[in-house]
């Protein structure tokens, strides 16, 4: 059975796929290309979904709590790093919806600012996953026990209940569609 690491790192996989399709998407509508009013929605609504409430939701209700109580430090350490820089995003991502609606409703200005907001948030998620993959879980490695790693994935799962079941498996194979369609 994987653990919580192993588990976080392979959620980083699969928001990645969904990074690699909104690049081909801002490619796309940096060269003029339309595209279905709709995909730049699905893109927010993977990120809100999986991205954020998903993988963020385990992190900071469960993983950074547990290193905490292990001495890893909140203020001034990778923990206070990664929190603020889960709220840099969720506010690009709130840009984002607005663009991608606004893209839906035919405004002249709106692909560009999608773009603009999409590039930005993929910038700071390839640093933020690289950060969590190569110091964050390399210090939750040594410093969680079997038990505490037991407790963890126990609690993940609870987190996935509460998504609704079957949910993570969606947006898994929703990552790889877009993946597909849109990557370049």
């Amino acid at each position: 059975m994987p653990g919580p690491v192993e588990i976080l790192m392979h959620e980083h996989r699969i928001i990645e796929r969904a990074l690699r399709a909104l690049h081909g998407v801002c490619q796309r509508l940096e060269s003029g290309t339309s595209i279905p009013a709709d995909v730049p929605a699905q893109l927010v609504e993977f990120i809100q979904t999986f991205a954020d409430r998903c993988h963020h939701g385990k992190e900071e209700k469960h993983l950074f709590p547990a290193l905490e109580a292990r001495g890893v430090p909140r203020e001034g350490g990778p923990i206070g790093v990664m929190l603020d820089e889960h709220e840099m995003g969720r506010g690009f991502v709130r840009e984002m919806a607005g663009a991608a609606a606004a893209y839906a409703r035919g405004e002249s200005e709106a692909a560009a600012r999608f773009v603009r907001v999409a590039r930005s948030y993929m910038d700071l998620l390839a640093q933020h996953i690289y950060k969590e993959d190569n110091v964050l879980f390399r210090i939750a490695e040594n410093v969680l026990d079997a038990s505490a790693n037991a407790a963890l994935v126990e609690a993940f799962e609870r987190e996935e209940v509460a998504l609704g079941i079957g949910t993570h498996e969606q947006y898994e194979r929703m990552a790889s569609e877009l993946e597909r369609a849109w990557s370049v």
